[in-house]
């Protein structure tokens, strides 16, 4: 998918999930691993009021669903389960390009507290892609039971987004959970995220391909949310 008028925006919203909203509402990615249970926060979340289907031109099924707070409409949309955003499958490929291209105005990740280290490769991807994100440390109960202990605000400092401990399947987080994607999607918190530095010839080939884009992003039309 490219920068586009269409691919941007509204319009990609429209093009990938064909989303009924208006300009109030709030659009918010949900990515995780697989087995994170990020279907479980989803469904807690939304309950009764979502969709599924296919995505538009892909054989993967997505969900989406709304959810109230502060008497604000949040449309959730659950990506694909993905391991990593280097677009070696369609889920990864929908994944990535909804975040980049549809800026949503808050993107949730979803990570499993027994494996935490594994998890945060995608955290760091994401990060690397916005700054508009809450990490969400999913499965809290199971991990006490393992004897690992997880520091919630040190961890927080560390990615410089905020993070939340839930248990979703006894609805135990979900409260602060959305509380910190409300101050996120409307600028009450500031995100600080840590910088992944590359070797030298890395970064200067990013470099390059950030000039290359920013060139391109000057040539079309900035279509915001």
């Amino acid at each position: 998918m490219g920068l586009t008028n269409q691919s941007t925006g509204k319009s990609a919203l429209k093009e990938m999930l064909d989303i009924q909203m208006n300009s109030a509402d709030v659009v918010v990615a949900l990515a995780g691993n697989p087995n994170t249970g990020k279907s479980t926060v989803f469904n807690s979340l939304t309950g009764l009021n979502q969709h599924t289907g296919n995505w538009t031109g892909k054989t993967v099924a997505t969900a989406r669903g709304n959810y109230k707070y502060k008497d604000k409409n949040f449309v959730l949309v659950d990506l694909p389960g993905t391991y990593s955003l280097l677009s070696n499958s369609a889920e990864e490929e929908i994944a990535r390009d909804f975040i980049c291209f549809a800026n949503p105005h808050a993107t949730v990740v979803v990570v499993d507290a027994t494996c935490l280290e594994r998890n945060l490769n995608l955290v760091l991807q994401i990060l690397e892609m916005t700054d508009k994100v809450v990490v969400c440390v999913n499965l809290m109960d199971e991990a006490e039971r393992k004897m690992i202990q997880i520091d919630i605000c040190k961890l927080s400092k560390l990615l410089g987004v905020p993070v939340v401990g839930t248990n979703a399947r006894n609805g135990k987080g979900l409260s602060e959970l959305m509380k910190a994607v409300y101050g996120v999607s409307h600028n009450q918190i500031v995100t600080k995220p840590i910088k992944v530095t590359y070797n030298d010839t890395i970064e200067k080939t990013i470099e390059d391909i950030e000039t290359k884009i920013d060139l391109e992003k000057s040539n079309i039309c900035d279509i915001d949310l």
